[in-house]
């Protein structure tokens, strides 16, 4: 028979989605994170579904500090020409903003897409579904890291090809996500952008059609 869940274990699943937080490196602490916890994360990724069960990830642990100093190079690279799209009051808003954790981190995890050589069940229609596998896993794996008090921030400010380089990533593989992972000195109530003005959160009557748009 399969598993039933309660209402309780329902409600804390809730709660920890919505309790998620994409953290800062101003809220990483030094503690270290152990292997042991590492390995729930990674094993909350490969839980992840996945099109045609290509399981089509790749994971590098990121430890060292001369690694997350070359990395933190091509954010910074990246940030100064990101700032640069945005004018008036906005410019000066992201100028204020911490926007990643890579040196504050005890953990960094670059997460990689392999492009497959052969078809995949699934993926033939819509190409990019292997790319969507991927996010799965770095939802399952933010997920579990929240439930274990440890903070997740994804930095998307940055060079994928230029991290490829320094990881010595194969040809086919793609970077999809660069995460900074460690305990952290406090979880926000809301979300940092959100409190600090960027965008006003949606409501579901926004974004939720019924039959079509």
């Amino acid at each position: 028979m399969s598993h039933q869940f309660t209402t309780d274990n329902s409600q804390l699943l809730s709660d920890i989605m919505r309790l998620r937080r994409d953290v800062r490196g101003n809220h990483f602490l030094p503690k270290p994170v152990d292997n042991s916890i590492l390995d729930k994360l990674l094993d909350a990724a490969l839980y992840a579904p996945s099109v045609g069960y290509s399981q089509p990830w790749q994971f590098v642990v990121i430890r060292s500090e001369k690694i997350k100093q070359q990395v933190q190079q091509s954010f910074l690279q990246a940030n100064t020409a990101g700032q640069a799209l945005f004018t008036g009051d906005k410019n000066v808003q992201y100028s204020k903003l911490k926007l990643e954790g890579i040196l504050e981190a005890p953990v960094n995890l670059a997460v990689f897409y392999q492009n497959p050589s052969t078809p995949v069940l699934g993926q033939t229609s819509m190409p990019d579904m292997g790319r969507f596998s991927v996010v799965c896993a770095i939802q399952n794996l933010w997920l579990m890291a929240r439930s274990l008090n440890i903070g997740v921030g994804w930095v998307s400010i940055i060079d994928p090809n230029a991290v490829k380089q320094i990881l010595n990533a194969p040809k086919e593989s793609e970077l999809i996500g660069y995460l900074c992972i460690g305990y952290v000195d406090e979880f926000l109530d809301e979300p940092e952008l959100k409190t600090a003005g960027w965008e006003q959160q949606k409501v579901k009557s926004e974004v939720v059609f019924n039959e079509s748009f």
